[in-house]
Parts: C-alpha cells; structure tokens; sequence
C-alpha cells in the first residue's frame, strides 16, 4: 500500500507502550517506594452522651480529664516498590533510630499503638528487648525511634520486605485553638535513598481497577487497537481468501448419521472459503456408509489416476472402518454415539442389552412382556450396508444379525402383529418409528433428540452421552472415518475441508451434534474411549 505506513505504525505502538510501561513501573520508578495510607481518620463526637458509646465514654487523659472531642487515626506504613527497603535506606541520621515521623495538625496524640504487622519477624522493631513475646500491641516508650515526641508521631527505621507493612493506630483530641470544622489531613515525614521523585514517602492508595498510571496506559492501548481496527475495516484492498481455502467443487457422500454435522459444517466452509469453494448437498448425497465407499471407489476407478496421485475433490463418510477397499485411505474425525428410539406408546424408556437381544431373536414380541404397553412390536430398521444397523449387530447384539423383513413397505405392517421393516434413511426411520405404533428403530442421537415424536432409550440404564461411552457402560457408539481415493494434494478440498473438520470451528460443529472431535481423545489417531 502506498502512503504513510499506519498500519506498521500502530503495530510498533501496540508493542512500545506496553513494554515501555513495564520498564518504568518494575525497572525505574518502582525500584524502590515507602508509602503510607490512612485508612481510617474519624471522630468520636460526644461520646460521653450516647447511651452505646460504653468504653468510650471512659477514654480520658493522663491526668484524668475526659478528652476533648477525641478522634481516631488508623495508618498503615508500606513497602509499596519492588526492592527492600533497609535501616540504611532511610533519610535520616545515622545514629538517629527515627526514620518516619507524622503530625496532625489541629490535633494533639494522647496514645497510640502499633495494632497489625505483615508478618511476625517486624515484632522486634516494636517490642522491647526481652519481651518479644508481648503480643497486646502496646507500643512502650523505651524503644528506640518509637513514642510521642512534641505532639509527633516518631516511628523506629523498620525494615521492610517487597509488600511489607505495619499499621499504627493514634488516639487525638482536638487542640483548644483549633476551630476549623475538619481536620486537615496527617503530615507524614520520610525519605529514602535511591527512592521515586527524591525518595519522599508517598500517599499511596487502593485501586479495586487499576491506579491512575494504569488506566492511562490501558486508554492508550485501546486507542491504537482502534486505530488498527479503522485501518482494517476502512482500507480499499480486497482482502484474500483464508490460507486454508481450496478453490474448486468437491462431492461427498455415505454415513446418513453423520449428514446433519456434514451439511452444516460444508455450508460453514463454504460461507468461510466464498467464492471460489462448492459443496453441492442434495436430498441423495448421503445414502449409507457402504453405498458411499462403493460411489469413492468407483470413482476413482473412472478417474484413471496416473503415478499414485489421488483425487482430491471427493470424501466418503464412514460409521466405522471397512477393510474391503485397500484403495481407500480411512482418517478418524469423530467418536459418534448412537441410540435406540421407539414410539412413545410403548411405555418404554430403558430396555437391557439382554432385552434387546430377546427381541432381536424374536423372543419377546409384544412391550407388555417389558412392562409397557400391550403393543405388539414392529422393528424399523435402516437398509444392509447402513453404518449404525452394523454397529447395532456388532456391538449391542454381539454378532447376531437382525430377523428377516416381513414387509417391504413399512406402511403396510400389521398393527396387530410384530414385524419388521428397513428403510433408506436416518430421518425416513425416525419418522417411521413416530408414526408406526410400537415401533422401535435405531439412530445417531442428534436426530434422535431433535425428533419429537420418538424417544431415546437407555441401554442398561444408561442414556446416549459420552460419559457413559468413557465408562464401558453405554455401548452404542462407533468411530466416524472420512475416506479418500489414495492421498489427496494438499492444496485440494478434500485435503482442505478435512483440515476443517479438525479445526476449532469443525470441531464445534461436531460437539454441537453430540459427538465428540476424534482430537480431543487420549489416542485421536485410534479414536476410541478411554
């Protein structure tokens, strides 16, 4: 782009504000801070007339006067920089032990004492030696840089660690020439060597967001990603097509429970990767696991492919791994979940796998014989070749395969007697089992949930969710495999769409359908529970 370079400009500012801010804070300025606080500074009134005041109205002087219009002041004294601070680090006579004093002015100090420090190890720079273990505060005149001198609060040099702190609280009473209806705020004297702004101890306070300094440094930040954010949207270049897009059409074909992730996730890529990628999907895309390896091989037959090249605009979609097609290449995409579904009037909601292989084998015909209703019971079962009816005879009827058809259309079972029927689809069946009386079928559970008018059963009492998988204890489940014609190019759809699948947007799509991205499995390339 011709023109002054905001765009680099900005980027350079986004980067030196920041790191600017860090050297100054934790490098320069915060090498070295005392700070104080007052946290509390409140006045007791008259105290004597409150019916509540109780001890308060027994605070007197030494002598045993009452204290005139006593106040209270609660400071607490800080190591507020990065460095410690020592007993030479104070800017006061060496020989001195006073390292900070604080006057109130208006105000004469009658007590104070030292109520709270950071940690046991400051004790000894309050407590007299040989009485380290007095634990009640007071604050005695004997030692050293501690007391009341002239009206002042004279505090010893304590040494204080990164985030040390002790707190003093002082008892006043209003000075008899003092008639101001507030009391101006406490003078604190201090210093240190090597310290920020002449090494002055400082008023620090607490922020529940950030200090002043970090607010301007985040105002800061924002109005550059603004400015970036205007550069952006506001600049004439035509911005290019995400790296990971293929131009060109590619075809998919096979599971009919794994279509619904299928459809949303190619119409996602194809709003991403708009214009130059198609995912056509009709109503005869997706017609079986097996039909759609046989419409890949055939394919790739056709294609005439020279030198192990392999196509790279069609994919097939799998429930679960065939080894008849060595020409195919399988890749694990997701852990897809299954579920047995009936007609609501059977009064069925949990059937055991021993039940199931009873009425599979023929052995129990009617739902009365499990409880339910007295219906006879029809099996709604999807054509050979379907990768959840496989799954069913493989993993819940162990190995059994399903009784013989005795209607070719589902629509002319006898109500009055058990039967079973196939169909082509995931949806036909669903809407078969909803209209059929008695009915039972099987489905990938997205559809099976979304559908109203049939209902999921528990397999032994557990329903179809990916904890039950993890635990062995659900067992209607298979692996989801995308296959290709040998390896397809990189730069083609097919090699594309499935880095789709397997990216943070793919991987939503699948989660939002029920299964679970084959990546986010302890073994992604074998995709199985753990």
């Amino acid at each position: 782009m011709n023109g002054f370079p905001w765009e680099i400009t900005f980027a350079v500012l986004g980067l030196t504000v920041p790191v600017a801010a860090a050297l100054w804070e934790f490098v320069l300025a915060g090498r070295k801070r005392l700070g104080y606080r007052v946290q509390m500074d409140t006045t007791a009134g008259e105290a004597a007339a409150n019916p509540y005041a109780g001890v308060l109205q027994q605070m007197q002087q030494t002598g045993g006067a009452p204290l005139h219009e006593p106040s209270f002041v609660l400071l607490r004294f800080e190591n507020s920089g990065w460095a410690p601070i020592v007993e030479d680090d104070y800017l006061a006579p060496a020989q001195g032990p006073v390292g900070i004093h604080v006057r109130f002015r208006g105000r004469r100090v009658v007590g104070m004492v030292v109520t709270e420090l950071s940690r046991n190890e400051l004790r000894p720079f309050f407590v007299p030696p040989g009485n380290e273990d007095d634990t009640d505060g007071n604050s005695p005149p004997n030692i050293p840089g501690l007391g009341v001198t002239d009206g002042r609060i004279e505090l010893p040099k304590v040494r204080l660690n990164r985030r040390d702190y002790y707190k003093v609280l002082a008892v006043l009473e209003r000075e008899a020439g003092f008639t101001a209806d507030t009391f101006p705020d406490p003078e604190v004297t201090a210093g240190i060597v090597g310290g920020v702004r002449g090494g002055a101890i400082r008023k620090t306070e607490y922020y529940p967001f950030a200090s002043r300094r970090v607010r301007w440094l985040l105002a800061a930040l924002v109005l550059v990603l603004v400015g970036q954010s205007l550069f952006t949207f506001t600049r004439d270049e035509v911005v290019a097509a995400p790296l990971d897009c293929a131009e060109g059409t590619l075809t998919l074909s096979g599971s009919t429970a794994f279509a619904p992730v299928l459809r949303e996730a190619a119409r996602q890529y194809e709003k991403k990767c708009s214009p130059g990628a198609r995912i056509p999907i009709t109503d005869d895309t997706f017609k079986g696991s097996v039909a759609g390896l046989d419409t890949l091989a055939k394919a790739g037959e056709n294609a005439k492919l020279k030198g192990g090249q392999g196509m790279g605009d069609r994919l097939a979609f799998s429930d679960g791994q065939s080894a008849e097609r060595p020409q195919l290449v399988p890749r694990p995409v997701a852990l897809s979940l299954f579920a047995l579904v009936v007609n609501p009037d059977t009064g069925v909601k949990n059937l055991t796998r021993r039940q199931i292989r009873d009425i599979y084998a023929g052995k129990i015909t009617n739902w009365s014989r499990l409880n339910g209703k007295d219906v006879p019971i029809h099996l709604v079962s999807r054509y050979p070749g379907s990768g959840t009816r496989a799954t069913l005879e493989r993993q819940v009827l162990g190995n059994k395969p399903l009784p013989a058809v005795t209607a070719g259309d589902c629509a002319s079972l006898d109500d009055d007697r058990p039967g079973r029927c196939e169909v082509g689809d995931t949806q036909t069946l669903l809407d078969t089992v909803a209209t059929t009386p008695g009915a039972l079928g099987h489905s990938e559970i997205g559809a099976a949930t979304a559908h109203s008018g049939v209902q999921p059963v528990r397999i032994d009492g557990f329903k179809a969710d990916l904890e039950g998988v993890d635990d062995g204890a659900y067992p209607y489940w298979q692996t989801e495999y995308a296959y290709t014609y040998g390896e397809p190019p990189a730069d083609s759809p097919a090699a594309s769409f499935l880095r789709y699948l397997a990216n943070e947007v793919g991987k939503d799509i699948i989660r939002s359908h029920g299964d679970r991205p084959c990546s986010e499995l302890e073994r992604p390339l074998l995709c199985r529970p753990g």
